[in-house]
Protein backbone atom coordinates (compact mmCIF):
# COMPACT_ATOMS: atom_id res chain seq x y z
CA UNK A 1 0.00 0.00 0.00
CA UNK A 2 1.13 3.79 -0.72
CA UNK A 3 1.10 6.11 1.60
CA UNK A 4 0.49 9.72 0.43
CA UNK A 5 1.19 12.18 3.57
CA UNK A 6 -0.51 15.54 2.40
CA UNK A 7 -2.12 16.75 -0.41
CA UNK A 8 1.32 18.94 -1.41
CA UNK A 9 2.29 14.87 -2.29
CA UNK A 10 -0.21 14.20 -4.51
CA UNK A 11 1.70 13.76 -8.19
CA UNK A 12 0.07 13.37 -11.84
CA UNK A 13 0.53 9.96 -11.46
CA UNK A 14 -2.09 9.69 -8.50
CA UNK A 15 -5.11 11.24 -11.27
CA UNK A 16 -7.51 8.74 -11.66
CA UNK A 17 -9.05 5.96 -8.44
CA UNK A 18 -11.49 5.03 -6.71
CA UNK A 19 -11.92 6.49 -3.27
CA UNK A 20 -13.84 6.85 -0.03
CA UNK A 21 -13.27 9.59 2.55
CA UNK A 22 -13.53 9.07 6.80
CA UNK A 23 -11.96 8.60 9.91
CA UNK A 24 -11.88 4.45 9.21
CA UNK A 25 -11.18 4.76 13.54
CA UNK A 26 -10.86 0.65 14.25
CA UNK A 27 -10.64 -0.82 10.83
CA UNK A 28 -13.94 -2.38 11.75
CA UNK A 29 -16.21 -4.91 10.07
CA UNK A 30 -18.76 -2.09 8.87
CA UNK A 31 -15.52 -0.47 7.58
CA UNK A 32 -14.07 -3.62 5.71
CA UNK A 33 -17.72 -4.11 3.53
CA UNK A 34 -17.07 -0.33 2.65
CA UNK A 35 -13.66 -1.59 1.44
CA UNK A 36 -14.64 -4.51 -0.36
CA UNK A 37 -17.18 -2.87 -2.23
CA UNK A 38 -14.09 -0.69 -3.26
CA UNK A 39 -11.74 -2.83 -4.41
CA UNK A 40 -14.53 -4.56 -6.26
CA UNK A 41 -15.22 -1.20 -7.84
CA UNK A 42 -11.54 -0.46 -8.28
CA UNK A 43 -11.23 -4.10 -9.99
CA UNK A 44 -13.91 -3.08 -12.81
CA UNK A 45 -12.70 0.45 -13.44
CA UNK A 46 -9.49 -1.13 -13.38
CA UNK A 47 -8.39 2.10 -11.14
CA UNK A 48 -6.53 1.78 -7.90
CA UNK A 49 -8.64 1.83 -4.74
CA UNK A 50 -7.50 4.77 -2.38
CA UNK A 51 -8.83 5.69 1.09
CA UNK A 52 -8.32 9.24 2.46
CA UNK A 53 -8.29 10.05 6.01
CA UNK A 54 -7.18 12.75 8.40
CA UNK A 55 -4.52 13.28 10.72
CA UNK A 56 -5.17 14.75 13.31
CA UNK A 57 -9.22 13.45 13.34
CA UNK A 58 -11.39 16.50 12.58
CA UNK A 59 -13.48 15.78 16.12
CA UNK A 60 -9.48 15.92 17.43
CA UNK A 61 -8.91 19.36 15.85
CA UNK A 62 -12.30 20.60 17.05
CA UNK A 63 -12.69 19.41 20.62
CA UNK A 64 -9.56 18.83 21.49
CA UNK A 65 -9.26 16.24 24.95
CA UNK A 66 -13.17 15.99 24.71
CA UNK A 67 -12.62 14.31 21.33
CA UNK A 68 -13.56 10.92 21.39
CA UNK A 69 -11.34 7.97 22.32
CA UNK A 70 -9.40 6.70 19.28
CA UNK A 71 -9.55 3.02 18.63
CA UNK A 72 -6.69 3.02 16.21
CA UNK A 73 -3.44 4.98 15.57
CA UNK A 74 -2.16 6.07 11.97
CA UNK A 75 0.24 3.44 12.04
CA UNK A 76 -2.53 0.42 13.57
CA UNK A 77 -4.71 1.67 11.01
CA UNK A 78 -2.17 1.51 8.17
CA UNK A 79 -1.57 -2.11 9.11
CA UNK A 80 -4.95 -3.06 8.78
CA UNK A 81 -5.97 -1.29 6.23
CA UNK A 82 -3.28 -2.99 3.98
CA UNK A 83 -4.36 -6.19 4.58
CA UNK A 84 -8.05 -5.06 3.31
CA UNK A 85 -6.10 -4.26 -0.14
CA UNK A 86 -6.54 -1.00 -0.57
CA UNK A 87 -3.85 0.17 -2.57
CA UNK A 88 -3.24 4.03 -1.69
CA UNK A 89 -3.61 5.56 1.19
CA UNK A 90 -4.31 9.77 1.23
CA UNK A 91 -3.62 10.93 4.86
CA UNK A 92 -4.45 14.74 4.87
CA UNK A 93 -3.17 16.80 7.60
CA UNK A 94 -6.26 18.52 8.85
CA UNK A 95 -5.34 22.21 9.50
CA UNK A 96 -7.91 24.75 10.32
CA UNK A 97 -6.72 26.23 6.47
CA UNK A 98 -8.06 22.47 4.93
CA UNK A 99 -11.01 22.85 7.47
CA UNK A 100 -11.96 26.09 6.35
CA UNK A 101 -11.99 25.98 2.51
CA UNK A 102 -15.21 25.65 0.90
CA UNK A 103 -16.53 22.82 -0.20
CA UNK A 104 -16.43 23.61 -3.87
CA UNK A 105 -12.84 23.91 -3.75
CA UNK A 106 -12.69 20.14 -1.64
CA UNK A 107 -15.00 19.08 -5.10
CA UNK A 108 -13.28 20.61 -7.99
CA UNK A 109 -9.31 21.70 -6.57
CA UNK A 110 -8.73 17.84 -4.54
CA UNK A 111 -11.54 15.23 -5.54
CA UNK A 112 -11.75 16.11 -9.92
CA UNK A 113 -8.67 17.89 -10.54
CA UNK A 114 -5.91 16.29 -8.65
CA UNK A 115 -7.18 12.91 -7.56
CA UNK A 116 -9.74 11.78 -10.96
CA UNK A 117 -12.59 10.54 -8.71
CA UNK A 118 -14.40 7.61 -10.77
CA UNK A 119 -15.95 6.06 -7.92
CA UNK A 120 -17.02 7.72 -4.59
CA UNK A 121 -17.74 6.07 -0.98
CA UNK A 122 -19.16 8.19 1.55
CA UNK A 123 -21.17 8.42 4.50
CA UNK A 124 -24.59 10.08 4.28
CA UNK A 125 -23.39 11.93 6.99
CA UNK A 126 -20.40 13.51 5.70
CA UNK A 127 -19.89 16.90 6.02
CA UNK A 128 -16.74 19.06 4.27
CA UNK A 129 -16.07 22.39 4.26
CA UNK A 130 -16.20 25.77 5.80
CA UNK A 131 -18.87 25.59 7.96
CA UNK A 132 -19.65 21.84 7.20
CA UNK A 133 -21.41 23.31 4.21
CA UNK A 134 -20.62 20.52 1.60
CA UNK A 135 -22.29 17.41 2.05
CA UNK A 136 -24.09 13.96 0.50
CA UNK A 137 -26.21 15.83 -2.05
CA UNK A 138 -23.60 18.66 -2.70
CA UNK A 139 -21.48 15.55 -3.76
CA UNK A 140 -23.48 13.48 -6.22
CA UNK A 141 -24.39 16.58 -7.83
CA UNK A 142 -20.97 17.54 -8.75
CA UNK A 143 -20.94 13.67 -9.29
CA UNK A 144 -23.45 14.80 -12.13
CA UNK A 145 -21.63 17.75 -13.48
CA UNK A 146 -17.87 15.76 -13.32
CA UNK A 147 -18.33 12.31 -14.16
CA UNK A 148 -18.33 10.17 -11.60
CA UNK A 149 -20.67 8.26 -8.94
CA UNK A 150 -21.58 8.42 -5.06
CA UNK A 151 -22.68 6.15 -3.25
CA UNK A 152 -23.64 5.80 0.57
CA UNK A 153 -21.68 3.46 3.33
CA UNK A 154 -25.44 2.91 4.76
CA UNK A 155 -25.33 0.30 1.36
CA UNK A 156 -23.09 -1.55 3.41
CA UNK A 157 -24.22 -2.99 6.61
CA UNK A 158 -23.00 -6.28 8.74
CA UNK A 159 -26.16 -8.09 8.42
CA UNK A 160 -29.55 -5.79 9.51
CA UNK A 161 -26.99 -3.43 12.15
CA UNK A 162 -24.82 -0.50 11.21
CA UNK A 163 -21.40 -1.55 13.13
CA UNK A 164 -19.98 1.61 14.35
CA UNK A 165 -16.76 3.10 16.07
CA UNK A 166 -19.11 4.99 18.71
CA UNK A 167 -20.72 1.65 19.52
CA UNK A 168 -17.35 -0.07 19.95
CA UNK A 169 -15.92 2.49 22.02
CA UNK A 170 -19.25 2.19 24.49
CA UNK A 171 -18.49 -1.64 24.62
CA UNK A 172 -14.68 -1.32 25.45
CA UNK A 173 -15.63 1.06 27.93
CA UNK A 174 -17.74 -1.21 29.51
CA UNK A 175 -15.49 -4.16 29.62
CA UNK A 176 -17.08 -6.52 26.97
CA UNK A 177 -14.08 -7.15 24.52
CA UNK A 178 -15.63 -9.99 23.23
CA UNK A 179 -18.45 -7.71 22.09
CA UNK A 180 -16.38 -5.40 20.62
CA UNK A 181 -14.37 -7.84 18.87
CA UNK A 182 -16.84 -9.54 16.73
CA UNK A 183 -18.07 -5.65 15.78
CA UNK A 184 -14.28 -5.23 14.94
CA UNK A 185 -13.70 -8.10 13.42
CA UNK A 186 -10.64 -8.70 15.11
CA UNK A 187 -9.33 -8.33 18.40
CA UNK A 188 -8.70 -4.78 20.28
CA UNK A 189 -4.75 -4.12 20.48
CA UNK A 190 -2.98 -1.27 21.79
CA UNK A 191 0.58 -0.40 20.61
CA UNK A 192 3.70 1.30 21.60
CA UNK A 193 7.15 1.62 22.70
CA UNK A 194 8.43 -0.32 26.07
CA UNK A 195 10.15 2.51 27.74
CA UNK A 196 12.15 3.01 31.04
CA UNK A 197 9.25 3.49 33.77
CA UNK A 198 10.04 4.13 37.77
CA UNK A 199 10.49 0.49 38.34
CA UNK A 200 7.84 0.16 41.21
CA UNK A 201 6.69 -3.29 39.74
CA UNK A 202 10.40 -4.58 40.15
CA UNK A 203 10.80 -3.82 43.62
CA UNK A 204 7.38 -5.67 44.41
CA UNK A 205 8.59 -8.34 42.32
CA UNK A 206 6.49 -7.95 39.69
CA UNK A 207 8.32 -6.31 37.14
CA UNK A 208 6.25 -3.99 34.05
CA UNK A 209 6.89 -3.23 30.65
CA UNK A 210 5.89 0.17 30.35
CA UNK A 211 4.25 1.12 27.26
CA UNK A 212 3.63 5.36 26.80
CA UNK A 213 0.25 5.55 25.02
CA UNK A 214 0.75 8.93 22.63
CA UNK A 215 -3.31 9.15 23.10
CA UNK A 216 -5.14 12.13 24.63
CA UNK A 217 -7.86 9.83 25.50
CA UNK A 218 -8.11 5.87 25.83
CA UNK A 219 -11.25 4.09 25.33
CA UNK A 220 -10.35 1.25 28.13
CA UNK A 221 -9.34 1.56 31.69
CA UNK A 222 -8.28 -0.83 34.51
CA UNK A 223 -6.40 -4.73 34.62
CA UNK A 224 -6.93 -7.19 31.82
CA UNK A 225 -5.61 -10.47 31.07
CA UNK A 226 -3.47 -9.57 27.97
CA UNK A 227 -1.82 -11.54 25.14
CA UNK A 228 1.91 -9.61 24.13
CA UNK A 229 3.93 -10.25 20.87
CA UNK A 230 6.45 -8.07 19.02
CA UNK A 231 8.47 -8.78 15.97
CA UNK A 232 9.72 -12.32 15.85
CA UNK A 233 8.79 -12.81 18.89
CA UNK A 234 6.58 -15.49 20.72
CA UNK A 235 2.74 -14.52 22.41
CA UNK A 236 3.63 -14.11 26.16
CA UNK A 237 0.63 -14.43 28.31
CA UNK A 238 0.23 -11.58 31.14
CA UNK A 239 -1.69 -9.15 33.05
CA UNK A 240 -2.09 -5.39 32.64
CA UNK A 241 -3.19 -2.29 33.68
CA UNK A 242 -4.42 0.55 32.06
CA UNK A 243 -4.57 3.93 33.79
CA UNK A 244 -3.30 6.57 35.78
CA UNK A 245 -2.10 4.54 39.00
CA UNK A 246 -3.63 6.46 41.89
CA UNK A 247 -1.74 4.53 44.31
CA UNK A 248 2.05 6.27 43.16
CA UNK A 249 0.23 9.23 42.68
CA UNK A 250 0.52 8.62 38.29
CA UNK A 251 -0.19 12.22 36.22
CA UNK A 252 -0.71 10.31 32.64
CA UNK A 253 -2.90 7.06 31.71
CA UNK A 254 -0.26 4.52 31.31
CA UNK A 255 0.14 0.84 29.95
CA UNK A 256 1.84 -1.70 32.16
CA UNK A 257 2.31 -4.87 31.57
CA UNK A 258 3.45 -7.79 33.78
CA UNK A 259 4.77 -11.22 31.32
CA UNK A 260 4.39 -14.61 32.74
CA UNK A 261 7.33 -16.63 32.65
CA UNK A 262 9.61 -13.61 30.52
CA UNK A 263 12.98 -12.15 32.03
CA UNK A 264 14.27 -10.51 29.12
CA UNK A 265 15.04 -7.00 28.21
CA UNK A 266 12.69 -5.19 25.67
CA UNK A 267 13.12 -1.62 26.13
CA UNK A 268 12.67 0.29 23.09
CA UNK A 269 10.75 -2.95 21.75
CA UNK A 270 7.77 -1.90 19.28
CA UNK A 271 4.78 -4.55 21.23
CA UNK A 272 1.50 -4.79 20.64
CA UNK A 273 -0.44 -6.09 23.33
CA UNK A 274 -4.18 -7.61 22.71
CA UNK A 275 -6.59 -7.30 25.92
CA UNK A 276 -8.27 -10.50 26.40
CA UNK A 277 -10.56 -10.67 29.27
CA UNK A 278 -11.22 -7.92 31.61
CA UNK A 279 -10.39 -9.01 35.48
CA UNK A 280 -11.80 -5.30 37.30
CA UNK A 281 -11.53 -1.65 37.41
CA UNK A 282 -8.95 0.29 38.55
CA UNK A 283 -8.40 0.77 41.97
CA UNK A 284 -6.14 3.07 44.59
CA UNK A 285 -4.31 1.16 47.26
CA UNK A 286 -3.58 2.18 50.53
CA UNK A 287 0.51 1.09 50.39
CA UNK A 288 2.45 -0.75 48.21
CA UNK A 289 2.24 -4.15 50.04
CA UNK A 290 -1.93 -3.88 49.76
CA UNK A 291 -1.22 -3.34 45.87
CA UNK A 292 1.38 -6.62 45.62
CA UNK A 293 -1.38 -8.37 46.70
CA UNK A 294 -3.60 -7.64 44.75
CA UNK A 295 -1.44 -7.98 41.67
CA UNK A 296 -0.71 -11.44 42.77
CA UNK A 297 -4.31 -12.18 42.52
CA UNK A 298 -4.76 -10.53 39.39
CA UNK A 299 -1.95 -12.64 38.01
CA UNK A 300 -3.67 -15.55 38.93
CA UNK A 301 -6.86 -14.56 37.96
CA UNK A 302 -5.62 -14.03 34.34
CA UNK A 303 -3.76 -17.05 34.38
CA UNK A 304 -6.36 -19.10 35.41
CA UNK A 305 -8.14 -17.48 32.13
CA UNK A 306 -5.81 -18.46 29.83
CA UNK A 307 -6.14 -21.99 31.56
CA UNK A 308 -9.92 -22.35 30.77
CA UNK A 309 -9.10 -21.52 27.23
CA UNK A 310 -6.39 -23.58 26.26
CA UNK A 311 -8.62 -27.29 27.90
Amino acid sequence: MELIRGIHNISPAHHGCVLTIGNFDGVHRGHARVIKNLVDKAQHFQLPAMLMTFEPQPQERFLGDRAPARLSLLRDKLQLLEELSVERLLCVNFTQSFATQSAKTFIKDLLVDKLGVKYLVVGDDFCFGKGREGNFEMLKAAGKEYGFSVVSTQSFLVGSHRVSSTAIRAELALGHLEQARRMLGHPFVLTGRVAHGQKIGRTIGYPTANIALKRKVVPVRGVFAVKVYWQDSDIYEGVANIGFRPTVQGQTCQLEVHLFDFDGDIYGQRVEVELVAKIRDEQPFESLDALKKQIVNDANDAKALFSNDAS
